[in-house]
């Protein structure tokens, strides 16, 4: 998957955390999309099978984008952390992991993760 698509997943997990209901409306305002670029995304991985959207436009991940959109946030708040340990400010952390976390490898994520926090890779980060 493409960074865009995980970048959508990761968003309506987090949105999901924060309210009870995600709709387009929420992603639109989240990252300052048009509605009908949402729209286009969300048919798309719709047919992916990652996300469901009910009679009363509610979406929901599937188990599928649930598991992607999980590692992405988890690599997102790991890797800030990171940053913010080295003395980087929060919000020029937060924008690097977001660029970061998409282009790592599982193994290095895991290194860097059990280097971090000294752990070997049991520690929940959300």
């Amino acid at each position: 998957m493409k960074e865009a698509g995980e970048n959508y997943l990761e968003a309506i997990y987090v949105l999901s955390q924060r309210q009870q209901e995600v709709r387009a409306t929420d992603i639109c305002a989240y990252f300052g999309y048009s509605r009908p670029t949402v729209s286009v995304a969300l048919k798309h991985f719709k047919e992916q099978g990652y996300v469901e959207v009910d009679g009363n436009n509610h979406i929901t991940l599937t188990e599928s984008g649930l598991a992607i959109a999980q590692k992405i946030y988890e690599r997102h708040v790991v890797i800030t952390r990171m940053l913010v340990h080295l003395g980087v400010s929060e919000d020029v952390a937060a924008a690097a992991a977001c660029k970061i976390e998409h282009d790592l490898s599982d193994e290095t994520f895991r290194c860097m993760k059990e280097h971090f926090l000294g752990t070997g890779g049991g520690e929940e980060t959300h």
